[in-house]
């Protein structure tokens, strides 16, 4: 508990002890008695007071402390002390389990503010300083030892390491971090001394735009927030009008009627009129929707975002990188006339020299030194292929139009992928297959939407035909759009738009550059932001840490369990205020039942959006 909730403990102990010392004792001497009731007051509302006179000064009349204060004061002046006092004191007792509960929620989050880094060590003339990250420039080195916070991402350029992302990215399994892997701020450095060369600023790396996510993610309401904020604006003067016409009229009008009796349904009907548990359980609920998705490592900019994810009718996802690893391999060698080993040692010599996705993965699957002193000559020829000399054989490494170009009979490959076709002194020595694996997550992703009735799960890609048909088979997708610009998609997504329902709400999940359009256009953007662009992630409203897109049909299930119990919290509410207010006007119900009735509507829609926190 904080200091300021042990203090409203403290005070909410010592009125107790007066109130059954004043109730229970029966002090003969009334005065006496009346100045414990009022002492019991004090401590335990004086500061509801003096909220209600300074926003009366503010021009905010009418809220809860209006309420309470009026209610309090107006039964002290008809003698019925026990009622103001107790009142207060249930009120307290809302308000203290209130900010229990408030508590609990920010705790939720709190472990991902625990990603921030306290220090960096840098080194400088040949020494390591401990410095504030903000004071640390890119391409300085930094050393990050065993059980620190990774504070500013980087490249590793020595030592090797289990990197802890548990808070970064929701996942339990450390991850391995060798030289040349890059590594992200807020992680935590549980094995080795590493030695990292900063490549981002303090204010552009993923711990701190992460935090910034975090911290503004309240200011942007839900649609069932801003109706519960102009609910109780209106809602408020409307009850405190009716009360003032209920102490005055009736006793006018009804013969027999005694302005004592109805003054005290009318400050009855004012104390179970306090908007309370709309106000705060609402809120509340959100906030822990948001709390339990960045457990799984999903970050909601928003409640307005959370709340619409709940309404998802289809989803469109980008395919490389999102859908599959974005990480081109060798998946096939088909050789003719020399070893597999052979013709992928020619291929890779040819494509030395080149910087393409392709070449790069040649290299790899090659994974030997290359001496370049065997490459005598090398031609590119755009859209087509390399022409190179290589031990002074000419070797011809391209696709089919290359093989035409040189009157080479090659064998076309039926395989899916990117298929690249390779000649050695114009005679074809076969073709090497090249694709992108689907990531095994996603299988699941698709599973999980149309568990949570996606009606339309679309892949957009600028890849080819055959490769995008292949891929959107082997996930069960309902439709795909291949071969696309980046302009292309936006239109795409502008005619899918179109045929949602009015309610009904269109994701976007993507992680490059290219696709930060279409994240800015649709009803709700998601980045991937361990792989994603730092575009993609300012653009898009939701950022998966993990680069897992089955998080989102879990985010979904989030959304759908906030908003069921925000559902749940407005109409018990409302239905029990309005019985409540009936009775007190009526005269059935006492003060002591309007106080039960407010605080334990309040208490109970509290507890109720706590649920949202258990949610596995």
């Amino acid at each position: 508990m904080s200091k300021k909730m042990n203090k409203q403990l403290i005070r909410i102990i010592i009125t107790f002890i007066l109130m059954i010392i004043s109730l229970f004792l029966k002090l003969d001497n009334i005065i006496v008695n009346n100045i414990l009731y009022l002492i019991a007051y004090i401590i335990v509302g004086y500061n509801i007071v003096l909220k209600a006179l300074r926003n009366i000064l503010r021009g905010k009349v009418f809220d809860e402390n209006f309420l309470m204060t009026i209610a309090t004061i107006g039964a002290f002046f008809i003698g019925e002390f026990p009622e103001a006092v107790a009142v207060m004191l249930f009120y307290q007792i809302g308000e203290l389990f209130q900010s229990y509960a408030v508590d609990k929620s920010r705790k939720s989050v709190a472990n991902l503010m625990d990603i921030r880094p306290d220090y960096a060590n840098v080194y400088r003339d040949e020494e390591i300083e401990k410095v504030d990250p903000n004071e640390v420039n890119i391409g300085e080195i930094i050393l990050i030892k065993p059980g620190e916070k990774i504070p500013l991402d980087g490249i590793v350029i020595e030592g090797t390491s289990m990197l802890n992302t548990l808070a970064l990215t929701g996942e339990s399994v450390p991850r391995s971090i060798n030289v040349n892997d890059e590594v992200l701020s807020g992680c935590i450095n549980s094995e080795g001394i590493l030695k990292v060369k900063v490549t981002k600023k303090f204010g552009e790396s993923t711990v701190s735009k992460i935090l910034d996510l975090v911290e503004n993610a309240s200011s942007r309401k839900s649609k069932s927030e801003n109706f519960i904020s102009k609910f109780a604006r209106y809602y408020t003067p409307i009850v405190v009008i009716v009360a003032v016409i209920l102490a005055i009229i009736p006793p006018i009008i009804i013969k027999d009627a005694t302005f004592n009796d109805w003054i005290y349904r009318a400050l009855s009907f004012l104390v179970v009129s306090c908007p309370c548990a709309l106000v705060i359980s609402i809120p509340l609920s959100f906030f822990g929707g948001i709390g339990a998705s960045s457990k799984i490592g999903v970050l909601v900019k928003g409640s307005n975002y959370l709340e619409a994810l709940a309404n998802t009718e289809i989803v469109v996802c980008d395919k490389t990188g999102t859908l599959t690893e974005g990480i081109f391999k060798v998946q096939k060698i088909d050789a003719i006339g020399y070893s597999d080993e052979d013709l992928l040692r020619y291929t890779a010599y040819a494509e030395n020299f080149s910087n393409h996705p392709i070449a790069l993965s040649i290299k790899e699957a090659y994974g030997k030194d290359i001496n370049e002193k065997l490459i005598t000559e090398t031609k590119e020829f755009k859209g087509m292929g390399i022409i190179a000399k290589v031990d002074f054989k000419d070797i011809l490494v391209g696709n089919e139009k290359l093989m035409r170009e040189n009157n080479i009979k090659f064998k076309k490959s039926e395989e899916i992928g990117t298929t690249i076709y390779v000649a050695i002194n114009n005679v074809f020595a076969g073709s090497i297959t090249i694709s992108d694996k689907i990531k095994e997550d996603s299988y699941k992703a698709i599973k999980l939407f149309k568990n949570n009735n996606v009606k339309n799960i679309v892949m957009l890609t600028g890849d080819k035909e055959s490769i995008s048909k292949e891929v959107a088979k082997e996930l069960s997708i309902d439709n795909y759009y291949s071969e696309l610009l980046p302009q292309d998609k936006v239109k795409i997504v502008e005619k899918l738009m179109k045929e949602k329902s009015s309610n009904g709400k269109l994701i976007f999940i993507g992680d490059g550059i290219n696709d930060a359009p279409v994240l800015a256009l649709s009803d709700i953007g998601v980045a991937m932001g361990g792989l994603g662009s730092d575009a993609a992630i300012e653009a898009a409203d939701i950022v998966i840490m993990t680069d897992e897109p089955s998080k989102i049909a879990s985010a979904i299930k989030i959304s759908k369990k906030t908003m069921t119990i925000v559902k749940e919290n407005i109409i018990f509410a409302i239905t029990v205020k309005i019985l409540v207010l009936i009775l007190s006007a009526l005269g059935i119900a006492t003060m002591w039942a309007a106080v039960f009735a407010d605080v334990g509507v309040s208490i109970l829609a509290i507890i109720n959006a706590l649920r949202i926190l258990k949610i596995k």
